[in-house]
């Protein structure tokens, strides 16, 4: 990006001021930085927010250390590659620091990356004053700072759900569980999405046994209905995992046992009771957008407290842009990832300095890091054939199996597919779902085809290097390929 100068007018202190320091503003700051932008960034918590101190990286911590206990544990899978290993111990209070140590060092290298651009940090709570206007609550006392535009990215927090009591020990969220304080013999996970999947990794691998409580009558909902039967014989069958679906946990109330008291979903009546000795809550995140000054530019939140934004990540009031005022990440709703935050963040400063720019969210890819891992980009195949009826279109899907992948065979990990989604009439790839080994480092190929809206007759014609795990994929593009030249 060519660097665009801009300096600030006299009646300001700043070009931008974001209000939030997680992965979203700081991706937004550093591209004002390059774009010229006289940048401050006010934080009242921890910088990185919930990605880097309570999110991906420490979970991840514990993915990679956990994962590494459940290979060393598969002495059957050891065996068939012609190695055998004695008892595999692990110290959980390590573990927890190696996670702890991660989040440190990524938090410091944020923080530095930062300064080292010249963008002021400020520590305290940012609130809305007026347009343009910022007033910062401190240790010091409260100061009031001015800029041409101000943006916000307060990130989200963790949804509990009415009659659950969280005590932080044995009823805890995500933000608690990634400091793996202790290892109950049996937890509870309320909720099967990616969150839920990924502690259910962790604790099955350390040793704990685990009951999944799905709300709907389907698990891992959100996910595309190939990928979430694969992944129960995969991820959930073989392991010290049972399920309930379709159940409700009505009442959860922490202890020495936690009490569980679980519902069916439509008629509210309840159907079973469980005593476990731990409950986390993964049931999602809403906005953190309290306590913002909204009201003192006339903006409301959705009734779910989503700022409202348009294409150009402009805050919206009575379906117009407020002058000067941007939101980005997840306190607008449009798709709750880290990544996402940061694309909006520099989508934002393109449309403040005058470019205009809107991003494509069907192209932008997510995993969950379990053992195997899942990804996916864009539509699933109901989503796609909902699409495909209301544009007057068909749909098509094609398939291949880590199972006929050489690479996959040759390190003994050939569970998984790939699953390709496509329009029938053009070839257009509207979606691309894998459930295997190195699954989420596999995916970009897939989110650049779709962002380039190709087909899957030109992908088809792609090299890939052999042996490689790239392979499933071309193999599942050639086949859709056929199928389409068909």
């Amino acid at each position: 990006m060519i660097s665009q100068e801009m300096d600030v007018s006299q009646e300001f202190d700043y070009d931008l001021v974001i209000i939030g320091a997680g992965v979203g503003g700081h991706g937004a700051a550093l591209h004002a930085v390059s774009c010229g932008l006289k940048t401050a960034i006010i934080e009242a918590a921890d910088m990185g927010g919930t990605c880097v101190n309570r999110g991906c990286i420490p979970s991840k911590a514990l993915l990679a250390a956990s994962g590494r206990v459940r290979e060393l544990r598969n002495t059957q899978h050891l065996k068939s590659l012609g190695i055998e290993v004695g008892k595999v111990d692990f110290d959980r209070q390590v573990i927890a620091q190696h996670a702890s140590n991660l989040v440190g060092k990524i938090r410091s290298d944020l923080t530095n990356s930062l300064k080292r651009l010249d963008v002021e940090i400020i520590r305290g709570w940012g609130k809305l004053a007026g347009p343009q206007k910022v007033t910062i609550a401190t240790d010091s006392g409260e100061k009031i700072i001015t800029a041409k535009d101000i943006m916000l990215s307060t990130g989200s927090v963790p949804f509990v759900p009415p009659g659950i009591e969280i005590d932080g020990k044995t009823v805890f969220t995500s933000d608690d569980a990634v400091n793996l304080d202790w290892l109950p013999d049996w937890v509870a996970i309320i909720g099967s999405g990616y969150i839920g999947l990924e502690f259910a990794d962790v604790y099955t691998a350390l040793g704990c046994e685990i009951t999944m409580v799905e709300a709907l009558d389907q698990l891992m909902p959100t996910f595309d209905p190939d990928i979430a039967k694969i992944a129960m014989r995969v991820l959930i069958n073989p392991r010290d995992i049972e399920t309930h679906k379709g159940v409700l946990a009505m009442k959860v109330t922490p202890g020495s046992p936690v009490v569980i008291e679980l519902a069916d979903t439509k008629t509210k009546e309840v159907v079973d009771v469980l005593e476990v000795d731990a409950c986390l809550v993964a049931t999602g995140r809403i906005p953190a957008t309290k306590n913002l000054g909204l009201e003192a530019v006339g903006v409301e939140t959705d009734r779910r407290g989503f700022i409202p934004v348009d294409e150009t990540m402009a805050v919206l009031t009575s379906g117009e842009p407020v002058p000067h005022l941007w939101a980005i990440g997840d306190a607008t709703g449009k798709m709750m990832l880290a990544h996402a935050a940061s694309a909006q963040g520099i989508a934002a400063v393109e449309n403040i300095c005058g470019r205009d720019y809107r991003l494509d969210y069907r192209s932008i890819p997510a995993a969950a890091f379990t053992h195997p891992e899942i990804s996916y980009v864009g539509l699933t195949e109901p989503q796609a054939k909902e699409l495909g009826q209301k544009e007057g279109f068909e749909v098509s899907s094609d398939r291949s199996y880590f199972k006929g992948n050489s690479k996959a065979l040759a390190e003994g990990e050939a569970d998984g597919l790939a699953k390709v989604i496509y329009r029938q009439d053009t070839g257009e790839v509207l979606g691309v779902h894998i459930l295997g080994l190195h699954a989420s480092d596999m995916i970009h190929e897939a989110s650049a085809a779709i962002a380039q809206r190709q087909s899957v007759k030109s992908l088809g014609y792609l090299v890939h290097t052999h042996p490689t795990l790239s392979e499933v994929l071309d193999e599942a593009y050639k086949r859709a390929m056929t199928s389409f030249d068909a």
